[in-house]
């Protein structure tokens, strides 16, 4: 890390100024017009401590390589779009700050495992959301239209509010060993989401999720490792929930 920290003729840096320091990306490239495999490109970049990863691939793109593709939207961790491999783990570029991922070696970036990769860090999501679609990610109700709002309690609410945070980015599923190796398994999100409405005391399909689950590449596949929710950019606690889902499974209580 070569820190640059400009000081005016004859005094010392400005009070409150942040040093600046040169760090190097080395980014998995592949362009499926071109390339027959991936492989590895460096670019080097002046940043800031505070600098996230995101600021850094921008400053790469608009200023060296305009070919660099990479999938963000609102850039404060809500969307989830900028889902990557940083330095080996699953992450949000957004919210990732350089200084905390070892700015003085070079930061590898690469996508998302387990997805068919379309360009650099773009893959393809539609199997995900395919295996999300599945689960179905609604509310079922039966009867006629409410005339009022459905209350809740909130010891109901906290059954499944943590798995209300997810923001489908796949860090979770493309973090998962089985789901690398095995193309059919559900993976973490879509049972997390499925998670989120079978203890919903309001909905009135838990069954028929629980028996879409209970498939040979459902929940039962989870090997236990917790990648899931190391990964989860959110905190959601991604293996309790499943283990939640296996335990509803086996009782028929949720």
């Amino acid at each position: 890390m070569t820190a640059v920290a400009e000081k005016p003729a004859g005094g010392a840096a400005p009070a409150g100024e942040v040093p600046s320091f040169t760090v190097t990306l080395r980014i998995q490239r592949f362009n499926p017009e071109v390339d027959t495999e991936a492989h590895y490109e460096e670019y080097q970049v002046l940043a800031h401590a505070t600098d996230r990863v995101l600021d850094a691939l921008h400053q790469i793109k608009w200023e060296q390589d305009g070919s660099l593709s990479f999938r963000r939207s609102c850039a404060h961790g809500v969307c989830g779009s900028d889902a990557m491999r940083i330095n080996g783990k699953n992450r949000l570029a957004c919210k990732t700050l350089i200084k905390d991922v070892n700015p003085d070696k070079p930061i590898t970036v690469e996508p998302i495992k387990g997805l068919p990769v379309e360009k650099d860090l773009i893959v393809d999501m539609e199997p995900f959301f395919d295996a999300y679609r599945e689960v179905m990610p609604f509310l079922v109700t039966n009867g006629n239209e409410p005339t009022k709002e459905r209350l809740q309690s909130q010891a109901d609410k906290d059954r499944f509010d943590d798995t209300t945070k997810c923001i489908l980015c796949a860090a979770c599923t493309t973090s998962c060993p089985v789901f690398w190796t095995d193309g059919q398994y559900f993976g973490p999100a879509a049972i997390v989401n499925a998670h989120r409405f079978i203890f919903d005391s309001r909905d009135e399909a838990a069954e028929q999720r629980l028996e879409i689950l209970n498939d040979k590449e459902g929940v039962w596949r989870c090997r236990t490792t917790f990648n899931c929710s190391e990964a989860c950019p959110r905190g959601i606690q991604v293996t309790q929930a499943i283990q939640e889902v296996k335990r509803a499974l086996l009782t028929r209580k949720f």
